[in-house]
């Protein structure tokens, strides 16, 4: 490449060079040798000051431009690093930073859709593993009927128990993914009144004590709570939630108890915690917990403990929606604990609704 730094230094020297002796032959009695001298030194000085200019300041701060642009042009972002942003004085350097700070940003959105399309993949093959079972059963047990088990009374109704025991297992599901998709597009509105979280508890206990007992398990409060603890959020979404939790942790706990709790934190929230003695979750897939169709392992399958595999995608959504989140703990083959915030009802909140019931009873 002759169009570089060197070129262009030797070139500016040289001119400089022919002008400074011009301007000293012009000056009357100057020897032959010191123009000679004064020559080379005006080349010398402007090639060098020339060279580092061109050099360091913009040809190669241009070639820096011109690489990342070529790797741009072919997709290869494998050069980017985050590095700390400063404020350049060479317009070149800050060029070549916006340049720079694009790229990154390309790769950081190759990356998300890269991941978006892993998860949209393992989404639909899920969502078709979690159809199919149902269908395919309920297929099967129609069908069976069909070719003359039909006639049979006792193979009848036992198939036609069956078959329904499917179609609400699909239904089931369809109604989550709904409730799911809902709630992530934001077309399910939030209707946030005050309520007590206490008796709502209750109710979810009462509604779970029997598939409980059954299982030979205990299931209640840490301790007694004698007095309401009044929030502020959608009493049916959080409804939804508890009856998620209890709902997850009877499924995986065999044995030991589902205690329910509530801490009420100086700062105005009520940390609402769900704990039980199950199988646990190794660390592993602490991160994965909240996800849609995941599990643990395998012996976590739908046809050992039922179920979508929605329900804890449902109540992250959920509290989200409630600008908070759920947390876990767990220590696996001990138990999990399940735990999420609701900011608690304000005195003056609580007094403005009591009198509008009255006004309304009136």
């Amino acid at each position: 490449m002759l169009f570089n730094s060197k070129a262009v230094a030797l070139l500016l020297a040289f001119v400089v060079g022919l002008i400074t002796t011009a301007f000293l032959s012009l000056v009357s009695g100057t020897p032959v040798q010191a123009l000679i001298i004064g020559g080379l030194i005006s080349f010398a000085a402007t090639y060098i000051f020339a060279y580092i200019t061109f050099e360091f300041l913009v040809f190669r701060e241009i070639s820096k431009i011109y690489e990342v642009l070529n790797k741009i042009r072919k997709k290869n972002f494998s050069f980017i690093e985050d590095e700390e942003e400063r404020k350049y004085l060479n317009p070149l350097k800050r060029i070549n930073q916006e340049i720079y700070t694009y790229a990154a940003g390309r790769q950081r959105e190759i990356e998300e859709l890269k991941k978006v399309e892993a998860f949209r993949r393992e989404f639909l093959a899920d969502v078709s593993h979690e159809l199919k079972t149902p269908v395919f059963a309920a297929q099967g047990f129609v069908h069976t009927l069909l070719d003359g088990a039909i006639d049979d009374s006792k193979v009848r109704i036992k198939f036609l128990k069956r078959a329904a025991k499917s179609l609400d297992s699909l239904d089931a599901l369809i109604h989550d993914l709904l409730t799911l998709s809902q709630i992530e597009l934001g077309e399910t509105k939030m209707h946030f009144e005050h309520f007590d979280i206490v008796e709502m508890a209750n109710e979810v206990l009462d509604q779970f004590e029997n598939k409980v007992e059954r299982k030979g398990l205990y299931i209640g409060f840490d301790q007694e709570y004698n007095h309401p603890i009044f929030v502020y959020a959608d009493s049916e979404k959080i409804y939804r939630v508890l009856t998620n939790l209890v709902s997850n942790a009877n499924k995986y706990t065999d044995e030991g108890d589902i205690i329910l709790g509530f801490t009420v934190s100086s700062g105005g929230h009520v940390t609402v915690s769900v704990k039980d003695t199950g199988m646990g979750i190794p660390p592993e897939d602490l991160g994965r917990v909240f996800e849609r169709f995941f599990r643990v392992e395998k012996s976590r399958s739908k046809g050992r403990k039922g179920g979508t595999g929605l329900g804890l995608a449902i109540v992250k959504h959920i509290m989200e929606a409630h600008n908070s989140k759920v947390s876990v703990i767990s220590t696996f083959g001990k138990g999990s604990t399940f735990s999420f915030k609701l900011p608690l009802s304000k005195e003056e909140d609580l007094d403005s609704t009591d009198d509008d019931e009255f006004e309304s009873e009136d």
